[in-house]
């Protein structure tokens, strides 16, 4: 019998919020984004991110002002690949910005949040 050893360090973010004033708009969104659509309702929508981290979109009064930094970001491999997705979905991400550790653009999501998308640094090791 072979035993493998799982090398992904032993903590995860279990969820993050999201406050939106439409949640299935939110959802679509984030599901236009990549992220795996869990559950979903008038008030409340589960999408998951690799790794297994929820995103809880729940319904908001009050839209944020437009720019305001979401309140987390999205890491993907290919910078280049998903910002040339994005852009042929319509999202209308921004140039990419080379960094010291992240090469990044910004997309404008649900209610005025501004998401920055991240390349990774994972170099190959398992997330």
């Amino acid at each position: 019998m072979s035993q493998t050893v799982d090398q992904r360090p032993p903590v995860a973010v279990g969820h993050v919020r999201l406050p939106a004033t439409d949640v299935a708009a939110a959802a679509g969104w984030l599901e236009a984004v990549g992220l795996r659509p869990i559950f979903a309702s008038a008030d409340l929508a589960v999408l998951e991110l690799r790794g297994g981290t929820h995103v809880v979109v729940r319904g908001a009064e009050q839209p944020l002002k437009p720019g305001v930094a979401a309140p987390f970001d999205l890491m993907v491999d290919d910078i280049e690949a998903a910002r040339r997705d994005y852009a042929a979905k319509g999202l209308g991400p921004s140039d990419i910005s080379k960094g010291r550790i992240h090469d990044s653009f910004h997309l404008a999501g649900p209610d005025g949040h501004d998401f920055t998308v991240v390349s990774s640094h994972a170099r190959g090791r398992i997330v």
